[in-house]
């Protein structure tokens, strides 16, 4: 019965259709330890679970190996083909003795079991994953899998895909998932056919906590400050009373003739737009104390006997809300030779919140699991940005002041329901369905300009912005760049429904040989909505003298939208100030999207001789995507798909092995990529506008990996790569006029190829020979580095013009991509040396941990660079130099009054890096796209279990 009860309480780690080859699981460490799926691996104690780039992950801990003494050994009932399930320990493989048992899965497959998210200290999955070897996070959240962008991967939480809150992806970012739900993080290097055939990089599965081992409460909270935000200057804005939880409490509220403008005249009456709020979402203000950041979670764990089975439920919840500033200099050129046109210093406070909260309820009895999942999360950002600048496009001279206030909330539920069944010994059924739904609202994004008059006898001596601005005369609310005041509206909507199934059947017989197939169906739903707006007088100009000089609020109080009354010129009739609907530049206001698969697979897995094992197997894949843009045209792709895989395995000593593993996979185009909308993305500050005529990408995948476990838990690994990648979609800077802010588009190119290869080493040492006293101690040292080249081919073939504009001889919309691309550039979000290096201290006697970790990226392209006016040539890439971070983290567990109380510091980007993202002309000439210092993050916590 322990082994029965222990097997069930493994946490889940399936993929879209589990197949016994690719079934990986890790117990975690706290009081929600792992349950295993219908296919199932070896497991470990989470003192002894890795973070590995094999197959069945953890293993029964050997306290000698690891030289810590006293450590018990955990056994678990294992089902895996080639496993005695009842002896719990090493896997034999036809006469083969394996000592470590993460050889035993024919995948490449790295894991973050809990202790190895603990050991890096980070709030959320996406900065946890970039401590796996090849994996950096890019933007918002977004995983690159060796140097592929997040469209060449997916991410699915217990098997099940999930949808984006982001306009612009179609992949989740992974950084709104806190690691307080995550019970571990499988990333699959490999293709095997139970995926979904979009996979390019890998496939990033999470597994939310299950049922525990025993009832437990948990109570924690943390206090962390930013060096270049607490306390500092930067910009804020009231909003609601309800702000600072991430939830508005009405005063955003959008009315019904704002969503009505668009099919009426588009001119909302002076009536209505002093219906809208005002000094609350308008006014910017100076706050030379940003608060500290902090954070409090409660966990609970329930469980219990029911029949001849156990029943549990986990449920968490945590809050937080932290703050980030900044001093950012912002510049464009439109010129082949780097002559700047725009020279901003912006000033940009962002205030996260998030909400998130995990239900769960779990039941096994003998080798069967029933699994409820809900998972909620809510994660909102206040913005407040002003900018101000000397140089600018048609600057008159004077200097030029711009204020920004945003709101951008997300939103993520889903609901899941798991049944892992085993009606015979040899036979495996695994079902489940999801229903998940995402949202992002954005009300009230709102813009001012004003420029500086120096025509009055006033003068301003405050400089604006903290940067040294300053204004010889007074800010005037002025149609500079034709509108002085703007405000946008978009909401976007999006249900995702999945459904699958999959059988797994071991053939009797003296050699393994396992055959599986499964079934896949989703279908993705979206609305997306945006409203621009500009404000304007009824005669089509700006606010009168001397009402322009007020402030934002002021200007938009009724006495000035009703008619400046102390207006120099014009009635007050002329002078009253309404809301014009402004499509302009910003393509469709309101698009549809849908995208439905289905899919099947076949798949044998064999050991066909001693010591060498394939597994084999084809998927059929079909799919219809659609996005139906308002007043642009359709975009329908109906493609069929037949992807081959196959992995082989040789066991040649009985310590080490090599993986072949071959692949044919593809990469749809997102739905925001296809879509003729502008979306502002607030981590890079740019505009991006979609391109209907992108299609599907083909890959074709190759590895090579060498893997010697010297030591249990222990291990030297070596991989080389290759893609070759048919239609690769690129992002694009591009300027749609002259006198227009840089934005970003996408096209596809002819082909690219990718190939590289990684190294990864992971090492304990026992301290004793340093002394007795030292005695259950030990190093830590967990290294790995990925070296990846890539090159895109840009010739006469016809792909689809940024600009929309057709040149040589192409369709319409068309251009020769060698008139838009360098031949030979890398692709966009690849860098060629990736570096992760973790030194630890361990003391399990005193339960005390301390790491330092060292990451490396070198620079990587964010964009092509912007195609000139004419449509033809282009400038230098825009490069982003990630640089060097290394964070340290200390945890201390100690008994007090009865209870388990957990202490945690960290020290984040130690060494200050400064993010920038710039051009490099062929006279040196630098232009930085975005430049501003990060500051060092300092966070203490402490929890107390029950």
């Amino acid at each position: 019965m322990r082994q029965r009860a222990l097997y069930a309480s493994l946490l889940l780690v399936t993929t879209t259709l589990v197949t016994p080859a690719a079934l990986a699981q890790v117990a975690p460490s706290g009081g929600a330890p792992a349950t295993a799926g219908p296919s199932t691996a070896t497991i470990a104690p989470a003192e002894e679970a890795t973070s590995t780039d094999q197959g069945t992950i953890a293993q029964p801990a050997d306290p000698q190996a690891a030289g810590v003494p006293g450590q018990q050994e955990q056994e678990a009932e294992v089902s895996a083909p080639g496993v005695d399930a009842a002896a719990g320990g090493d896997i034999v493989v036809v006469g083969r003795n394996i000592p470590n048992t993460v050889r035993s899965t024919a995948q490449v497959i790295s894991v973050l079991s809990t202790a190895d998210i603990a050991r890096t200290g980070e709030g959320d999955i996406a900065g946890a994953l970039t401590r796996v070897t090849g994996l950096s996070v890019v933007g918002n959240g977004y995983v690159f899998v060796r140097g592929l962008g997040d469209r060449y991967s997916s991410a699915l939480l217990n098997g099940s895909p999930l949808p984006s809150p982001e306009p612009l992806r179609r992949t989740v970012p992974l950084d709104i998932f806190p690691t307080t739900i995550v019970g571990s993080a499988l990333v699959q290097k490999t293709y095997s056919v139970n995926y979904p055939g979009e996979f390019g990089g890998g496939v990033i599965n999470l597994t939310t906590k299950a049922i525990p081992d025993e009832n437990f409460v948990t109570f924690g909270g943390s206090l962390g400050v930013d060096t270049q935000t607490t306390g500092k200057l930067g910009n804020t804005y009231y909003g609601s009373k309800t702000d600072w939880l991430g939830y508005d409490s009405g005063e955003r509220d959008v009315p019904d003739f704002l969503r009505n403008a668009p099919t009426g005249s588009g001119v909302i009456p002076t009536a209505q737009v002093a219906q809208l709020s005002n000094a609350r979402t308008t006014l910017l203000q100076r706050n030379n104390d940003i608060p500290p950041n902090w954070s409090a979670d409660l966990n609970l764990g329930l469980v219990g006997e029911l029949g001849a089975g156990r029943i549990g439920m986990i449920a968490t919840g945590s809050v937080s809300n932290t703050w980030r500033t900044r001093a950012t200099t912002q510049q464009d050129t439109i010129s082949n030779d780097g002559t700047l046109r725009n020279d901003f210093d912006t000033l940009i406070t962002d205030n996260r919140a998030v909400v998130n909260g995990l239900l769960g309820f779990g039941y096994e009895f003998d080798e069967n699991r029933i699994r409820w999942t809900n998972v909620y999360i809510h994660d909102t950002l206040k913005q407040g940005r002003a900018s101000a600048a000397t140089v600018y496009n048609n600057s008159s001279g004077n200097p030029i002041f711009q204020q920004n206030t945003n709101w951008f909330e997300r939103q993520l539920i889903e609901t899941q329901l798991v049944g892992e069944f085993k009606p015979i010994d040899d036979l495996s059924i695994d079902v489940r369905g999801a229903y998940a739904n995402s949202k992002r609202n954005s009300p009230y994004e709102r813009q001012f300009v004003y420029t500086c008059n120096t025509g009055l006898n006033v003068q301003v001596t405050e400089p604006v912005n903290g940067s040294g601005v300053s204004c010889p005369g007074v800010w005037q609310a002025t149609n500079a760049f034709d509108r002085f005041a703007t405000v946008v509206f978009s909401e976007l909507n999006e249900d995702l429904y999945s459904g699958q199934a999959d059988v797994a059947y071991k053939l009797p017989g003296d050699r393994p040989f396992t055959l599986s197939a499964g079934y896949y169906y989703s279908q993705n739903e979206r609305s997306s909505l945006r409203l621009p707006f500009t404000y304007q007088t009824a005669t089509g100009g700006a606010i009168p003298f001397p009402c322009n000089l007020f402030r934002p609020d002021y200007l938009l109080s009724p006495d000035v939208l009703n008619g400046c009354p102390v207006a120099t010129t014009g009635t007050p009739a002329d002078n009253s100030v309404q809301l014009r609907f402004d499509s302009g530049l910003n393509g469709s206001y309101a698009y549809d999207a849908s995208l439905k698969i289905h899919a099947g697979y076949v798949q044998a897995e064999a050991e066909a001789i001693d010591g060498i094992r394939a597994i084999i197997g084809v998927r059929y894949e079909t799919a219809k995507q659609e996005v139906t843009p308002i007043g642009a045209l359709s975009t329908r792709l109906d493609n069929d798909y037949f992807l081959p895989a196959a992995t082989l395995t040789w066991n040649f000593a009985s310590d080490m092995q090599l993986r072949l593993a071959a692949a044919k996979t593809i990469a749809r185009p997102q739905f925001r990529e296809l879509a003729p909308q502008a979306f502002r993305d607030f981590e890079s500050d740019r505009l991006f506008f979609g391109n209907p005529n992108l299609r599907d990408s083909k890959l074709y995948n190759l590895e090579a990996r060498y893997e010697w476990f010297f030591d249990r838990d222990q291990r030297l690994t070596a991989a080389g790569f290759y893609k070759r990648i048919d239609n690769p979609i690129e992002q694009v800077g591009f300027y749609p006029t002259p006198d227009a802010r840089l934005q970003t588009g996408f096209t596809y190119l002819p082909r690219a190829t990718l190939w590289g290869g990684e190294v990864e080493v992971q090492k304990y040492i026992p301290l004793d020979f340093i002394s007795d006293g030292m005695a259950g101690k030990r190093a830590v040292i967990i290294a790995n580095y990925t070296y990846t080249q890539s090159k895109i081919t840009a010739d006469e073939q016809c792909v689809p013009s940024v600009l929309g504009i057709t040149l040589g001889g192409c369709g319409d919309g068309f251009a020769p991509a060698n008139l838009q691309f360098r031949d030979g550039a890398p692709l966009t979000g690849q860098s060629d040396h990736l570096v992760n290096l973790q030194l630890g201290y361990e003391d399990r006697d005193n339960d005390l941990q301390a790491t330092l970790l060292f990451n490396y990226a070198s620079e990587r392209v964010t964009n092509r660079g912007p195609s000139l006016l004419s449509g033809v040539g282009f400038q230098p890439d825009i490069i982003e130099r990630p640089g060097i971070r290394l964070d340290f983290v200390v945890r201390q567990t100690v008994d007090f009054l009865g209870t388990r109380l957990e202490l945690k510091g960290e020290a984040r980007n130690l060494t200050g890096t400064r993010y920038q993202e710039s051009q490099t002309f062929d006279d040196g000439q630098r232009v930085f796209i975005n430049r501003y210092e990060q500051g060092r993050m300092i966070t203490l916590g402490a929890s107390v279990t029950f």
